[in-house]
């Protein structure tokens, strides 16, 4: 029974309550200065990725001719001050050719800003061991414009074309002996989107055709944009062939579309969508599950049933038999492999796409490309996507096309 005591401790609680929890306002207040804090980030990030590189190829002590400073500065800081508007434009109103501009700005302002802080080691180099006299700063600039423009070059032809094919063999301990020698064939990130690459899917389709699948994946990340928006260039996985399923699950950019319009699109095109489900194939009187889950950030996307459910996949399905998961985001490992998952398939890193991004990336990722293992059963293959996010360019993080062989302990 209550006592005297107890309600004045509640009384005092309630009080405590009404001071700790924020008002409407100050809550309002604090999501506000959060947004402003990220943006002043934002903003610094950006005037330093498009300042430095201006600094070290023009303002260094380079001494170039009056034209030619103030030509680039104003190249320089008038791309500055567009790139904002670009990119909002080009992606978040769907503009397709403000986004291919601002794509391709990104990409080329950060590879000058890698190689101006390299080359910023050199110069200091230079200035240590005393060579390079009076031109030295020239010499650093012209050094740093001639690597970069012909890693774009290259990363633009790495990016455009179709991927090579990455081959391995995976050793699968409980996979029956029938299903020794299953070929999958991996495909992820494919992002058709501002730039057309419809005759690239289809080329890319053609690739697939030849490497005889029993099982084709597709990780995730499958367009930015619309299903009708990307109608053409998505066409082609429609005559994909595969002897015992194609499977599919979404990536996080779909949730930035329409996560449910690619489920069904690919429904249409004859995948099967592992919408939190899972496909039993069998070869030779063996039998395997193909099990795949939504992206980590559905939870967060407001769709109805769209959320990572593990368990939901593998409802009922038979514990005995071997799992390859289809998961896109790398960093699903530890819950695949509590769950004892034989395989976890994925995508999402890209494999950096541009040299240095794989250091960011592995600081949110446990893998960013190739085959792993974590724990006593689970193996997880990364690929390091088949096309590009962005900027069109790939440079040191070549796409991939992955045939992957299981192989049973026998």
């Amino acid at each position: 029974m209550p006592t005297d005591s107890d309600a004045k401790n509640a009384q005092e609680s309630a009080r405590a309550d009404t001071h700790t929890t924020p008002l409407p306002r100050e809550r309002s207040a604090a999501r506000v200065l959060r947004r402003l804090r990220g943006i002043g980030v934002l903003l610094l990030v950006l005037a330093l990725l498009f300042v430095l590189p201006w600094w070290t190829l023009l303002g260094s002590g380079t001494d170039w001719p009056l034209p030619v400073f103030v030509t680039g500065t104003v190249l320089f800081f008038g791309a500055l001050a567009a790139f904002p508007f670009l990119m909002f434009t080009g992606h978040a109103r769907r503009a397709d050719r403000m986004a291919r501009v601002a794509d391709s700005m990104l990409g080329v302002v950060w590879v000058l800003f890698t190689w101006s802080v390299l080359g910023g080691l050199v110069h200091l180099l230079l200035i240590g061991f005393g060579t390079g006299g009076a031109h030295r700063a020239r010499i650093v600039a012209v050094a740093v414009a001639a690597v970069s423009v012909g890693l774009l070059a290259w990363g633009h032809f790495e990016a455009m074309r179709v991927p090579r094919v990455r081959r391995l063999d995976v050793s699968l301990p409980r996979l029956g002996a029938g299903l020794d020698g299953v070929r999958v064939v991996v495909l992820a990130d494919t992002h058709y989107g501002p730039i057309d690459r419809a005759f690239w899917s289809a080329r890319v389709t053609e690739a697939v055709n030849r490497l005889d699948a029993d099982i084709v994946v597709h990780a995730g990340d499958i367009a930015d944009g619309t299903p009708d928006q990307r109608r053409e260039q998505s066409a082609p996985l429609g005559v994909v062939r595969a002897r015992l399923a194609r499977v599919y699950v979404t990536g996080n950019h779909e949730y930035l579309g329409q996560a449910q319009g690619w489920l069904d699109r690919m429904t249409e095109l004859g995948w099967e969508a592992l919408h939190n489900r899972h496909v039993v194939v069998e070869r030779a009187g063996d039998r395997l599950v193909l099990a795949g889950v939504d992206d980590l950030t559905a939870e967060h996307s407001g769709l109805t049933g769209h959320r990572a459910n593990l368990n939901g996949a593998l409802a009922d399905a038979d514990p005995e038999l071997p799992v390859v998961l289809v998961a896109h985001q790398p960093k699903y490992i530890p819950q695949a492999a509590a769950a004892g998952i034989d395989l976890q398939i994925s995508g999402h890193t890209h494999g950096g796409q541009i040299w240095p991004f794989g250091l960011l990336v592995r600081i949110d990722q446990p893998v960013v490309q190739g085959l792993t293992r974590h724990g006593e059963r689970t193996l997880l293959y990364t690929s390091r996507g088949t096309g590009f996010w962005g900027p069109p360019f790939r440079v040191f993080a070549p796409s991939e096309i992955t045939l992957l062989t299981l192989r049973s302990a026998a």
